[in-house]
């Protein structure tokens, strides 16, 4: 039954979060990217969470099958996907089931009734239809045949049912794209881009997203529309794009190569979720960057090793059981002295573990798996935009001191996406290096020789020689080094020194004191970093609204920490660090502070939730 368009109500509201939950088959994630970039392009701010199955092709109606992507967007500023969402699209019974946990009473529902037959139900449990049987009384849900009136739009196409039946997810995206109006121009010129060489489904897809808006339309089954204005006051000015972590880190090191003047290098072979990387690196020849698909994750590093000392900006991406396989080329690294940055995209662990799932329970790996004495700096981003500044800043100190890097993201701001500020390229760091060009030693008898490992006296790096440099010879390996000419040594003192030396440079090394957000009267302090930083922020706000004053930081540099660290520990009664681990910052902060500090830890593979850290921080602001 249609009614008047005119009569309908819209509702204006400040935030929503929906989340789209279907088959891995289904179109979910590309449904919730869609919508994203429109809502992007509206203005709103946003934070989204994909997530979904490490199968490539996950077995169709079951639980462990599900795929989902989460979409919390606003008027004004905000840090976290949601922790539940006002509207859930289920596509099918299992998709229901997976997420009906999450969902808060009063919610809206949208179901593929198409799919509540008694086989599918029964596979994931049902024995009887939760459409039927008052189990969703507590929600507002709406039936909808989404694969029948797919399939009814789409038969003037000529295709095939189980070819209509693919662009049921353009009709869920048409009808949401009605409910909360958003632009539909960018999405019908990405459906024909996409499928440019098939025409026929390209105009398919683009008729089933018109058909789902008009249903939203003219039903009486949807009589509410909801507005969400632009966050117009949460940006300041500038150009904005909807960017996910794992792109915002390519154009980081596409941008530091540009700034270090060097060619830019990657040595990779693809790994969850961290092979977006290369194949976004990948597109880029026109930056000077080249792109190595190794046999494994070995080759990969020793590759991109091999190209630092050919003096370029050389990288290596990958995810926990990759810093495992490279970690002997770690050490040669530290040894050679050479720059080198080890991207680490974290996945829960261990061993093949949750390869599509987010964990930061690599930081020890990072911190302490190698051979001897091997000291790296760690640098980590905290949102997926703030993954562009991390590449920069992690480039820096590995050009500046001559040390490889480890820059740790994880799965949640890889796949998750925000709006990011293009920067002007007159405000991007200037990174260029000066490269060994002669001898840089007199010896006693008033010859000048090189001595590769003669350090600068502020830095501690040693000098930069190209190979094929005339009279900048030099032998390199694993071996210890003589202090100053590099030759080998097997002397005890010199040994010692060495690697004294090595530590002192990575001690050394130049990042800003740790910024505080300090409320008058807070006696305690939430310390995070890496990507707990929205989780966080949000849950602090929230106590703050309820006059509960607490003092928070995040920390991006984690070796070195900010010289500040101490003090600002020193200063509360009680610190609390949340991880996604079994606290492995913790670990630190008390080893070298002597600081008790509180640890909460979550290990289930997916981000905290704003709400259940609000409780455990404001549980520890009364334990005094």
């Amino acid at each position: 039954m249609s009614v008047d368009a005119s009569a309908k109500t819209v509702k204006i509201v400040n935030r929503v979060i929906i989340r789209f939950a279907g088959d891995s088959g289904d179109g979910m994630q590309l449904t919730g990217d869609r919508f994203t970039s429109e809502t992007a392009s509206f203005g709103n701010d946003l934070s989204t969470l994909p997530n979904f199955p490490a199968e490539i092709r996950a077995p169709a109606g079951t639980l462990p099958g599900v795929s989902s992507f989460q979409l919390h967007f606003a008027d004004h500023d905000i840090l976290t996907p949601g922790d539940a969402p006002d509207v859930l699209v289920a596509m099918n019974p299992a998709a229901l089931k997976a997420n009906i946990g999450d969902v808060p009473r009063g919610a809206e529902i949208i179901v593929n009734t198409d799919e509540f037959t008694k086989r599918p139900m029964a596979k994931v449990g049902y024995d009887t239809s939760p459409l039927e049987d008052g189990s969703l009384e507590a929600y507002s849900v709406h039936p909808v045949p989404l694969t029948t009136l797919t399939i009814e739009a789409l038969k003037e196409f000529g295709l095939s049912r189980k070819e209509a039946e693919r662009s049921k997810n353009m009709f869920a995206l048409g009808l949401l794209s009605w409910m909360y109006h958003r632009p539909t121009e960018g999405t019908e010129k990405f459906l024909r881009a996409k499928f440019a060489k098939k025409p026929q489904i390209a105009e398919a897809n683009v008729a089933a997203f018109r058909a789902g808006w008009n249903f939203g339309e003219t039903t009486e089954d949807f009589a509410v529309s909801y507005e969400v204005a632009p966050a117009t006051a949460a940006f300041r000015a500038g150009t904005y794009r909807n960017i996910s972590g794992n792109l915002a880190l390519s154009y980081g090191l596409i941008a530091a190569g540009q700034q270090a003047d060097l060619p830019l290098y990657l040595g990779s072979y693809p790994i969850t979720p961290a092979s977006d990387i290369l194949h976004e690196l990948s597109k880029h020849k026109n930056f000077g960057v080249r792109t190595f698909q190794a046999e494994d994750e070995i080759a990969a590093i020793g590759a991109a090793l091999g190209a630092a000392f050919g003096g370029q900006l050389a990288v290596t991406t990958t995810s926990g059981p990759g810093v495992a396989l490279k970690s002997e080329t770690i050490g040669l690294a530290v040894s050679l002295e050479l720059p080198l940055l080890v991207v680490a995209i974290q996945r829960g662990g261990p061993s093949t573990g949750l390869p599509t799932k987010t964990e930061q329970a690599d930081l020890l790996q990072a911190m302490y798996g190698r051979n001897g004495e091997a000291p790296v700096p760690i640098v980590a981003p905290q949102t997926p935009a703030d993954c562009f500044d991390a590449a920069i800043d992690a480039a820096r100190i590995a050009v500046t001191y001559r040390t490889p890097v480890l820059l740790l993201s994880d799965g949640y701001l890889a796949n998750g996406s925000e709006p990011w500020r293009i920067p002007e390229v007159n405000q991007l760091p200037d990174l260029r290096v000066q490269f060994a060009t002669g001898p840089n030693h007199t010896l006693a008898d008033g010859t000048k020789v090189f001595w590769p490992y003669k350090r600068d006296p502020h830095t501690l790096a040693r000098p930069w020689a190209v190979p094929g440099t005339p009279g900048l010879e030099h032998r390199i390996g694993g071996i210890e080094k003589q202090d100053g000419t590099g030759n080998i040594s097997y002397d005890p003192a010199n040994h010692d020194f060495m690697v004294r030396t090595r530590q002192a440079k990575i001690d050394g090394i130049t990042v800003p004191d740790l910024d505080v957000d300090h409320p008058a009267g807070a006696t305690t302090l939430v310390l995070g970093w890496g990507s707990t930083y929205g989780p966080i922020t949000a849950a602090v706000r929230r106590l703050r609204a309820a006059h509960i004053p607490i003092a928070q930081a995040h920390l991006r540099h984690i070796n070195p920490f900010p010289a500040n660290l101490g003090t600002v520990l020193a200063s509360y009664d009680r610190v609390v660090i949340p991880e996604m681990n079994l606290g492995q910052l913790a670990t630190l902060i008390r080893a070298k502070y002597l600081v008790d500090v509180q640890s909460f830890t979550q290990v289930n593979g997916m981000p905290f939730k704003a709400e259940q850290l609000a409780d455990v921080l404001q549980e520890a602001t009364h334990e005094h």
